[in-house]
């Protein structure tokens, strides 16, 4: 099967490429490395998978580089995008333009591929803002939903909350739209917090790996908020898996939209929670300060994850505990003390 793959150097889109290349299947990789550290990415693959690796050096701004990359696709997985609040807040055109345009641009090349591609886009839980109908309490080391033991569900009210929310949200609804309007088999992961090895954690995404890379190399860590802020974490391989389940099923996921995370079993509270198990892993934890809340900051954001677990027989395998212990493990020596650029 002939697979696009954009943002395939990102933290889970070479996660992604990497299942699909060992699966034996011709993975079309278009990333325009913008990120930092994507080209230690890069060189793992090819590591793995030597010249199977097929890389575009492109954005999906270019739509013309789109539509060329996606010829003869069976399947996309549309992962590319602009990934932070802060900076959707600090540039809203930019992030429009590569989480909305950019998307638009590769459901067009895909509605032109005869016959139609699955594709799966990875939109966000700030779809659903800051869930302010949802009674939410404090505990001694984290917030709790008052009444929803099962978490959120994909019938949530959606209310875009920041530039970036609003651009995923954009996305999201085109994706789910090209199915109704041009038949185009597309699937919508609204996803929680996603971990694991290969990503490159900052201050402003992937607060796991930030938290604890940190804390490795011995730096200062500010928590925005107090720190009792909670979130279902996901280890990278069960996205992967219920990514791979989607695609290889299209007529059961055309058109839906799934809430995609660690579920209630797989919460953890920002710091409070999770200062104890990283000290256990890494030794020594980063010297912390606290800053104000920043916007679109939800107290509480938990996947229910129950329609994913019934239309694809899914459920995350890697807890907290392991996962977070398979992350540090993985980087090895070389990650702990490497500079990021």
């Amino acid at each position: 099967m002939r697979v696009l793959v954009t943002g395939g150097l990102g933290f889970i889109g070479c996660n992604v490429a990497n299942r699909l290349l060992r699966e034996g299947h011709d993975v079309i990789i278009f990333d325009n490395a913008r990120r930092a550290g994507v080209m230690k990415n890069l060189e793992w693959l090819r590591e793995h998978h030597t010249d199977r690796v097929n890389w575009i050096n492109a954005d999906v701004r270019d739509a013309a580089a789109v539509r060329k990359a996606a010829d003869g696709a069976s399947a996309i997985f549309h992962l590319a995008g602009q990934v932070a609040v802060t900076t959707s807040v600090e540039n809203p055109q930019e992030d429009f333009a590569i989480n909305a345009q950019g998307t638009l641009n590769v459901l067009e090349a895909a509605r032109n591929i005869k016959p139609l591609p699955v594709l799966l886009f990875t939109s966000t839980n700030k779809v659903y803002g800051g869930i302010d109908h949802v009674r939410i309490v404090e505990r001694p080391t984290r917030y709790e939903y008052e009444s929803q033991p099962d978490g959120i569900s994909e019938s949530c009210p959606l209310d875009f909350h920041s530039p970036y929310g609003c651009s995923k949200g954009a996305a999201d609804q085109y994706v789910r739209d090209y199915f109704r309007i041009y038949g185009l088999p597309t699937v919508v992961l609204r996803m929680s917090c996603i971990y694991g090895p290969r990503q490159f954690g900052n201050e402003d995404q992937g607060w796991v790996a930030h938290f604890a890379l940190t804390g490795l190399r011995g730096g200062d860590l500010t928590i925005y908020g107090d720190g009792k802020q909670v979130r279902d974490l996901l280890y990278v391989d069960d996205l992967v898996e219920v990514m791979m389940r989607c695609v290889s099923q299209p007529d059961r996921v055309a058109g839906e939209i799934f809430n995609i995370g660690g579920g209630p079993a797989n919460t953890i509270s920002v710091w409070h929670e999770l200062r104890d198990p990283l000290a256990k892993l890494i030794g020594k934890l980063p010297n912390v300060t606290y800053g104000p809340f920043r916007p679109g900051d939800q107290r509480v954001y938990i996947s229910d994850i129950r329609k994913a677990q019934r239309q694809l027989a899914w459920t995350p395998k890697v807890g907290v505990a392991e996962g977070l212990k398979r992350m540090v493990e993985q980087w090895g020596p070389q990650w702990m003390a490497a500079k990021i650029g």
